[in-house]
């Protein structure tokens, strides 16, 4: 079953080792992400994010386009098996021609500062998917981290959403053909950019709030809305966004619930997969990308169709760029 994976942190994993002087790239690593394990996982195409620690970067727009060069040098040394991709035409000639597909995105919105002509260099330079925010206001908008207590439960219906800046940056980027990405923002921004956009977009690492109580998961409403706009939300694989801390449900049993859920609420075609490899911790009941075979078995014991698992796997996320890819 092919995977269409909307998140991975797994290029800030690889910047951080050049850093540490202790190299390990996607041929080959300790991590959640390299060859042999998309191998394993059928992959199809893989979205790498260039996540900018605010807490860390002294320049993060700096920072972001040294991490787009490591990615760039990770393509460049990984070409016998992984082709970069801006489109679905792409994606599926690279499928034909036995190649893995990676496309290029941007979680956390502050290397643009704000400014519109900076989302356009990293356009060009092959950013296709934005994530707004991360859990830190930033020149774009707001995060719901910031409205949450020590229990991870959103406190405050009083939110704000898209900044100003925000507003024309979401604008542009429907110009452009680049796909927003509302994870981690708050209720509020969703809410705003339901209000910009025409077009769908997606929550590309969120689960369902009625399941696990968690300011990162999406309440029914907004899951609504997104589906209804024709847009996809991607399953995160995080345990602490998936179950309560007491609760020793199995991983994946756990996400087959969240599917399910969604799918309920908003519909088959809202679904997909968004793991967050690699920026999130370690757990042997789904350790990393070559256990997606046990995900589609789980499903399918669960009473989904070959059809709907198919869906959820990569054909609702391939339907959406091609929608918003140009």
């Amino acid at each position: 079953m092919k995977v269409a994976d909307m998140h991975c942190d797994t290029i800030l994993k690889i910047y951080q080792s050049h850093l540490d002087g202790h190299y390990q790239g996607l041929r080959e690593n300790d991590f959640q992400i390299d060859r042999q394990k998309l191998l394993a996982g059928d992959y199809l195409v893989q979205n790498f994010a260039i996540y900018v620690d605010l807490e860390t970067a002294k320049n993060p727009y700096q920072t972001a386009k040294e991490m787009i060069a490591c990615y760039q040098e990770e393509l460049s040394l990984n070409q016998d098996w992984l082709r970069p991709v801006t489109t679905v035409a792409e994606i599926l000639d690279n499928q034909q021609q036995g190649f893995i597909s990676s496309m290029l995105t941007m979680e956390e919105g502050a290397p643009l500062q704000g400014e519109i002509s900076k989302l356009e260099e990293f356009y060009q330079a092959g950013v296709r998917m934005l994530t707004l925010t991360w859990n830190f206001k930033n020149e774009i908008g707001y995060p719901n981290a910031i409205y949450a207590d020590e229990a991870e439960q959103i406190v405050t219906l009083e939110q704000a959403g898209l900044t100003k800046a925000g507003f024309g940056i979401v604008e542009r980027m429907a110009e452009l053909g680049m796909i927003v990405d509302v994870s981690h923002g708050s209720d509020q921004l969703v809410k705003d950019v339901l209000a910009t956009t025409k077009g769908p977009f997606v929550a590309s690492h969120s689960n369902g709030r009625q399941v696990k109580n968690h300011y990162r998961n999406l309440p029914d409403d907004l899951i609504k809305a997104i589906a209804n706009r024709g847009g996809v939300i991607g399953m995160n694989y995080y345990e602490k966004f998936l179950r309560a801390a007491d609760d020793q449900t199995h991983l994946l049993t756990k996400l087959v619930e969240h599917i399910s859920y969604l799918k309920n609420v908003g519909g088959i075609d809202c679904v997909g997969l968004g793991s967050d490899f690699d920026g999130i911790r370690l757990n042997s009941d789904l350790k990393d990308a070559s256990y997606l075979p046990q995900l589609a078995l789980k499903l399918s014991q669960a009473g989904y169709s070959d059809g709907e698992i198919e869906k959820v796997f990569s054909k609702n996320v391939l339907r959406l760029y091609q929608d918003v890819l140009k």
